[in-house]
């Protein structure tokens, strides 16, 4: 099963590179399976520091920001308890963990992991259909060169009605954010 979430590593200037992932998990979330491509930022730190922190949130804004590569501003962390990371505050949940396995022999890596602590900050209560709809319209933004602009036009389309009828304020300004990411693209 693929889990959404982000990642945080540390980047070779000591800051937080904050990344989009969806690493495969075990049903008891006991092994993680991440796979960044080698070209980015993701790859490169856990292939230097060897851990990172995964983070379960409900905020699709970082998510879609971080994912179009629009995060402006860092979000509030906390250091991580048993790695050398930071934690996003505002996480429902976190994922401590140190890098065991590289493999680099395809473009998209895959990179095993041993979790090393996991804490609670709250509830993930899940994502209500404009949420899901924001999560895909954030992962056809990554992908405009790979696909047909009809294809993009007619989804968004189809995920702009959802957005319509269940978003909150925050959520539509998410959309029409992603909306504009593409536009201009």
């Amino acid at each position: 099963m693929i889990i959404e979430g982000l990642c945080t590593t540390t980047n070779p200037d000591g800051s937080t590179n904050i990344a989009p992932m969806g690493p495969i998990v075990n049903d008891e979330l006991t092994s993680f399976l991440f796979r960044p491509f080698q070209s980015s930022a993701t790859f490169q730190n856990l292939q230097a520091t060897r851990c990172g922190v995964f983070h379960v949130t409900d905020d699709v804004g970082i998510i879609a920001r971080a994912a179009i590569g629009t995060l402006t501003e860092t979000p509030r962390l906390i250091p991580a308890r048993e790695v050398d990371g930071q934690v996003l505050a505002s996480a429902c949940r976190w994922y401590e963990f140190d890098v065991i396995s590289i493999d680099d022999t395809q473009p998209r890596s895959e990179i095993r992991t041993e979790l090393k602590h996991t804490e609670t900050l709250r509830e993930f209560w899940g994502y209500n259909r404009a949420r899901h709809a924001i999560l895909e319209a954030s992962i056809l933004a990554t992908r405009l060169q790979l696909l047909k602009a009809e294809e993009v036009r007619k989804q968004m389309e189809r995920l702009q009605v959802i957005v319509d009828k269940t978003a909150n304020d925050a959520d539509k300004e998410t959309f029409q954010h992603i909306v504009s990411f593409i536009g201009n693209h």
